[in-house]
């Protein structure tokens, strides 16, 4: 079955792992980044976490959102085998492999940083996102194609109607309301190897299938009450980063995480629904500089951060030298030796004959 590809989700997959990067470095400007297992500055740049405060409450999320909905369009076009052995070679795959060589490699640079004893500890670094999201696969695509199989019932049509409404997709902040009842974060925004990250991910993986599930209502929603949504969030941000009294919680900080999310989905949806050889080449370099990119930080972080320059510099500069390095670790090693790219989550190139001629066939782009 041929699916229409949608660019703008395509987009803000990439914004995000963009933002991602940008946070991690912000984070080795802190006070407190060892106490999370980054490499710190001697010199704090506080000011940057302003802005980071803002996307905190939202950056995950959102990808668990944009992975519910590419498992949609995935399904489309497969069973539930098929699903499956796409999935385990897309996300498990890399996982495995990137808790035995990548995320040992940073632990190592961190380690060298700070003239430590040399010592393995297993652990799945900022990879721990794919290993919940495989999980999540494995958990709801029953549901997901009992849903595909009835995709004219009445269910479906309940919710496409309820989405219709402003007050349809935020709705389900209720649910992220329980979450916080019910496992009680210590921090919201504390999403890695956490309790709280992996049910507040299996929400927004599961609502990111709904929302596409229900049908285009629920883009023209979102798109016509995009600056709405925004509004709210601002204004909670203000209350939160503001802590102004006993109002800022962390109830409330989900219908803020929530109002971004569907802000930026408007925004997406009416600018960025759109093909463009640039966007073509980011969606398939996002994935495989996501897996690299703690690795490349903390090397950036260990050459720069003992220079005699202004902190300022130094972010930009482990900014440059991550960014940089990362898409020339892409682009000339990750996606050209063949046996490396299902390691990073990109698909073989196999050879094929045309007409007596051998070619290399082109890689098809996964939803």
């Amino acid at each position: 079955m041929k699916t229409q590809r949608r660019y703008d989700i395509d987009w803000l997959r990439v914004i995000a792992i963009g933002l991602l990067l940008i946070y991690h470095i912000a984070i080795i400007f802190q006070p407190w980044a060892m106490f999370i297992g980054f490499i710190r500055s001697d010199d704090s740049l506080e000011g940057l976490w302003a802005p980071m405060t803002m996307l905190n409450v939202w950056r995950i999320p959102l990808l668990f959102y944009v992975s519910g909905m590419g498992l949609f369009f995935a399904m489309k076009k497969r069973n539930w085998k098929q699903l499956l052995k796409e999935r385990s070679t897309r996300i498990l795959l890399p996982f495995a492999f990137g808790f035995v060589a990548i995320a040992p490699l940073h632990i190592y640079l961190f380690q060298q940083f700070y003239h430590m004893p040399l010592s393995y500890y297993a652990s799945s670094g900022h990879l721990w996102f794919l290993g919940n999201i495989f999980c999540y696969v494995l958990l709801l695509s029953p549901l997901f194609f009992y849903l595909k199989k009835h995709d004219n019932g009445n269910f479906k049509k309940a919710l496409s109607k309820l989405m219709s409404y402003a007050v349809g997709p935020l709705s389900m902040a209720v649910f992220f309301m329980f979450e916080i009842a019910i496992v009680k974060p210590q921090l919201f925004e504390l999403y890695a190897q956490t309790w709280h990250g992996f049910f507040i991910g299996f929400l927004a993986f599961f609502f990111g299938f709904l929302f596409v599930y229900s049908g285009e209502t629920f883009w023209k929603t979102v798109s016509k009450w995009k600056w709405l949504y925004i509004g709210i969030a601002t204004v909670l941000f203000a209350i939160r980063f503001t802590g102004f009294g006993d109002i800022s919680n962390m109830y409330l900080t989900t219908v803020e995480s929530n109002c971004w999310i569907f802000g930026v989905f408007g925004l997406g949806y009416k600018y960025l629904n759109k093909p463009s050889k640039l966007l073509s080449y980011l969606s398939k370099a996002a994935y495989p500089i996501y897996i690299i990119h703690m690795a490349v930080l903390f090397a950036g972080a260990f050459i720069i951060l003992p220079l005699k320059i202004h902190p300022l510099l130094k972010f930009i500069g482990v900014l440059a030298f991550t960014f940089i390095f990362c898409f020339l670790i892409y682009e000339f090693i990750l996606r050209r030796i063949n046996i490396l790219r299902p390691l990073f989550g990109l698909k073989w190139k196999f050879n094929k004959k045309e007409n007596g001629v051998e070619q290399l066939s082109k890689p098809v782009q996964p939803n």
